[in-house]
């Protein structure tokens, strides 16, 4: 379908890609890996054909359609949203694509409502997913993705994965969600000092493979270099000795005729980063009751009880424009709002927005604007901490003023890192981030001793960080017990309305579909199956009746303790307020169950 032969091509004499080769076979779907900065989006430009290469060539099948879908693009605002995507038609008949249509939107998040709405409306995020639907809709070849996942939420992701899955389109993809590239890839491609490497796995088991080779790799460099030192010590020793001339000229020739290896030998992804010790909060370093927020006549939450402890770590998810930041803001004292909502004794906080990257000093270098806040033993570990993110060797020196977007990011992600505080709240913190990156802030906050929130759509960082999800939709703010793939799969359950539907429309199909023999073992197993389905919902509704009946239970001996005006503490109210929203969620799920 597509090769690329012996490819190279250089920016300002500085080589990006150095004669690469590989193929793209249909169905192929190819997760592209590497530093920032090595080259994935040049690569798939040029794929693309937005650039020529220095040497080499891209050989495509004459009727091939590409889809690309860059990080950055200019966007139209002139009409509404279905007038928008309804372009790709090119005047066809319409009717055909109507049904197919609605589903990609819907799937990428929006709603009937907006259908009709002028793109202007939409923030930058919401009109790259117009983008994106247009580019799904066209069905093309090959699918050229660069970071799609950065402004869509965990259900447009899980949709996007679901629609990449089933597609027939080829896909090469750059993204730093792992979760996402490893549910929908079956081939890695790594760019590393201008070349590629190529493995026919997915990206989990590319990083046990990458591995093995980068040791391999040290190793033979670590010997090259081992025998370049002694035949240079050889040639200096007996240069001027007439007995060994010809020995001298012989080696010098070898070091000559030598192919010297490259490695990239910087290493520091067991960096173990670490924040100050966190002043101690007091037990609940926020309690909200009954808050709303309005932004004029429209309600963006209400009625919102939620209560976090002391070294919790949660998330807050859901789609965009629910309210996840509204909240935040309104944690922070950004924003005004109707309820009550208490900030905890002595709680210090640190906060990272979407748009801290502007709050940068721009005439400081990187180097001094991590040295200015940094205190204590950690500010011997400053080049190392800014190795890890990227701004390694003579990058430390650059002044903010001329750093990229993705690079002002990091660094404010890296300066947050090292103030003291004991609440931190993260409203998407891994938009720009390397993986590499993701997990040395991933295993600094499962370490820090204080409280987080964190606002985020990345399943991967999130797994094994947060104990409790913060659902918004619909105006409300739901609890969820346990960790992002314990939420991800009673949202699931909670979808049982979409599955009786898909269920109805199964039947109606086999009503009309040649029946199989009876008794036969498809049969049975399909009968045992459902029989075990069956059990383990009638387990889950019988424990989750126990949880309710004991949960009850504490929450009648609370209120019995409350009738004592000694007793009546801000801890013991915060206590029954728990409980009362532990017990809601379980009778959430025990109607979803029973349904």
């Amino acid at each position: 379908m597509l090769s690329i032969n012996h490819l190279s091509i250089e920016f300002s004499s500085r080589p990006v890609l150095d004669d690469i080769s590989f193929l793209v076979n249909r169905k192929d779907r190819i997760a592209l890996v590497g530093k920032n900065g090595a080259g994935k989006t040049t690569l798939l430009r040029l794929i693309a054909g937005e650039y020529q290469p220095t040497a080499g060539t891209i050989a495509k099948d004459a009727d091939l359609t590409i889809g690309y879908l860059p990080q950055v693009m200019l966007l139209s605002d002139t009409c509404s949203l279905r007038e928008e995507v309804m372009k790709i038609f090119h005047g066809e008949d319409e009717a055909r694509f109507v049904a197919e249509m609605d589903k990609t939107i819907i799937g990428l998040g929006f709603e009937r409502k907006d259908f009709d709405r002028p793109c202007a409306e939409f923030s930058g995020g919401w009109r790259m997913r117009i983008e994106l639907a247009k580019i799904l809709l066209r069905h093309p070849d090959l699918l050229l993705l660069d970071e799609p996942t950065n402004h869509l939420d965990i259900e447009s992701i899980q949709w996007l994965e679901n629609f990449l899955k089933t597609s027939q389109s080829a896909v090469i993809v750059v993204s730093h969600d792992r979760a996402f590239i490893d549910n929908v890839t079956n081939r890695t491609i790594e760019i590393t000092l201008g070349r590629i490497y190529d493995y026919n796995v997915n990206y989990s088991k590319f990083v046990a493979l990458r591995q093995e080779r980068h040791e391999q790799q040290v190793r033979a460099y670590l010997n090259q270099q081992k025998m370049i030192q002694d035949t240079e010590d050889f040639i200096e020793r007996f240069r001027y000795k007439a007995t060994k001339a010809v020995q001298v000229q012989s080696r010098i020739k070898q070091l000559n005729k030598l192919e010297r290896l490259e490695v990239d030998i910087e290493d520091t992804s067991r960096l173990n980063l670490r924040f100050p010790p966190a002043p101690r909060s007091g037990d609940f370093p926020v309690i909200i009751q009954d808050l709303r927020k309005d932004y004029g006549t429209h309600t963006v939450i209400q009625d919102v009880n939620l209560t976090i402890r002391r070294g919790e770590k949660v998330a807050f998810v859901g789609k965009n424009g629910e309210g996840k930041t509204t909240l935040v803001r309104c944690i922070m004292g950004q924003l005004d709002y109707f309820g009550t909502l208490k900030i905890g004794h002595n709680v210090k906080i640190g906060y990272f927005a979407q748009n801290q990257a502007a709050l940068l000093d721009e005439n400081l270098t990187v180097f001094e604007t991590i040295d200015y806040v940094a205190v204590g033993d950690i500010r011997t570990k400053i080049k190392d901490i800014l190795g890890a993110f990227m701004f390694g060797g003579e990058a430390s020196d650059k002044k903010v003023k001329v750093l990229s977007g993705g690079e002002r990011s990091r660094l404010a992600m890296i300066r947050l890192l090292l103030e003291p505080c004991n609440l931190l709240i993260l409203d998407e913190p891994t938009n720009h981030l390397d993986m590499q990156s993701k997990d040395v802030l991933k295993d600094a906050l499962k370490d820090f001793n204080g409280t987080v929130i964190c606002v985020s759509h990345d399943r991967d960082f999130l797994d094994g960080l947060v104990q409790k999800v913060y659902e918004f939709g619909g105006g409300k703010v739901r609890e969820h017990l346990g960790g992002i793939y314990d939420f991800l799969r009673t949202k699931q359950i909670s979808s049982l309305r979409d599955l009786e539907k898909t269920d109805t429309a199964n039947r109606t199909n086999q009503q009309t579909a040649p029946a199989k023999p009876s008794g036969s073992k498809a049969d049975f197993e399909a009968q045992k199956a459902q029989a075990a389905a069956k059990r383990k919902k009638e387990k889950q509704i019988a424990d989750t009746e126990a949880e309710i009946e004991d949960l009850e239970q504490q929450q009648t001996e609370l209120e019995a303790l409350l009738n004592e005006p000694a007793n009546q503490t801000q801890e013991n109210f915060a206590k029954y307020e728990h409980i009362k929203h532990a017990i809601e969620q379980k009778l959430y799920e025990w109607e979803i169950l029973s349904e």
